[in-house]
């Protein structure tokens, strides 16, 4: 026995099968696209060679991958740019993603050094020659004694290695 489809049902049967095969077209045309296909994959740096504490970072000295893991933490470096110029904490081994955390800017004045202590109010201005106690970057906030008087002074180290005293 033969059964025939009605003529309603046969119009919503391929109506439905058509409404199906748009779908999977435009989801293959997303996938495919050339915009989902210049979609950025996250990328790492990672260290060449093992680079031990306090050694300045050179881009001759690291490489760039993508990041295949997808279980891998947040907090790692993604371009050379966040790292060249910056100073190790730790050592960094080979085929090692670089965590933000284990990097430094290069220190613009060192303890122990001689940097001029500048004071400014309003129209007066002081300079002397100072001693950091204590290594730091620019824009951090230290103590440093004075040469001359022995007085300890904090200050805000400034890019051109000068220490701007601030007014207790």
């Amino acid at each position: 026995m033969r059964f025939r489809r009605s003529a309603e049902r046969a119009a919503k049967s391929g109506f439905a099968r058509l409404t199906r095969s748009l779908a999977l077209a435009a989801v293959a045309a997303a996938l495919l696209s050339p915009a989902a296909a210049s979609a950025q994959q996250p990328t790492a740096v990672i260290p060449k060679q093992t680079i031990y504490p306090g050694e300045t970072i050179e881009a001759s000295m690291l490489e760039v991958v993508d990041v295949t893991n997808p279980d891998l933490a947040d907090g790692y470096v993604g371009s050379l740019a966040e790292v060249e110029g910056k100073v190790t904490k730790r050592t960094l081994l080979p085929g090692r993603v670089i965590l933000a955390s284990a990097l430094r800017d290069r220190y613009a004045v060192e303890r122990g050094s001689t940097v001029r202590l500048i004071f400014n109010n309003g129209g007066l201005t002081i300079t002397a020659a100072g001693s950091p106690l204590q290594d730091a970057a620019v824009g951090e906030l230290i103590r440093a004694r004075n040469i001359d008087s022995g007085v300890i002074v904090s200050g805000t180290v400034m890019a051109d290695g000068t220490v701007h005293v601030v007014a207790k």
